[in-house]
């Protein structure tokens, strides 16, 4: 606990923290709620993607199986070239937003290359649209994590240390206050007796 002075200024700044710390306090609460279900919700996205991504990788293994045969490497035949993303806002945090990818693909001849090429290539494009969405969205939640973090430290400080320090040196400060305020008047008292103590002894 800081050191506290006993006086109605510091009692005064103690009761204004106190009301500052008590107005915060929710929006710190309500912020960490929307942050924890932003996780829920990146997180059940991410679960979705995912399962989508395993199941085209599974049709896939198929054209593995002929690229086999072809003796063809399949991630030579697309490249990607670039992610796309945008921005967001969630609870104060800027986010990434995928918004698709830009790809190359292999340059093949017409006239020597299997029809289902153009198939093989549409589904690894699909897989790995599904991974640089899947990628962009662990980051969304790595960045939405460590605010939540940051933000659950300031909830507990407001909480557990500031709010109650507070109240306690308010609690001190008064006790102080209004010890000092009785030994005021017992001090004027006795100055008062004092002083009529001549007239009473002349008066006799």
């Amino acid at each position: 606990m800081s050191k506290i002075k006993y006086t109605k200024t510091e009692l005064k700044a103690q009761n204004d923290a106190l009301k500052r710390f008590e107005r915060f306090l929710p929006m710190l609460q309500l912020k960490k709620q929307q942050l924890q279900a932003e996780i829920a919700a990146i997180t059940a996205r991410i679960d979705e993607v995912t399962a989508r991504e395993t199941a085209a990788r599974r049709a896939l293994d198929a054209w593995v199986a002929l690229f086999a045969e072809q003796d063809e490497a399949l991630d030579a035949l697309i490249r990607v070239e670039r992610v796309n993303t945008g921005t967001s806002n969630i609870a104060g945090v800027t986010i990434p937003i995928y918004k698709g990818i830009d790809v190359a693909r292999a340059t093949l001849d017409l006239f020597a290359t299997p029809a289902w090429y153009d198939n093989a290539a549409e589904s690894l494009t699909a897989i790995l649209s599904l991974k640089a969405e899947r990628l962009v969205l662990e980051r969304q939640r790595e960045l939405i994590f460590h605010e939540l973090t940051t933000t659950s430290q300031r909830v507990n400080l407001f909480e557990k240390i500031k709010i109650p320090e507070c109240k306690e040196n308010i609690r001190i400060i008064r006790i102080a206050i209004g010890d000092e305020q009785t030994a005021a008047v017992t001090r004027g008292k006795i100055a008062k007796g004092r002083a009529n103590q001549p007239q009473q002894e002349d008066a006799a």
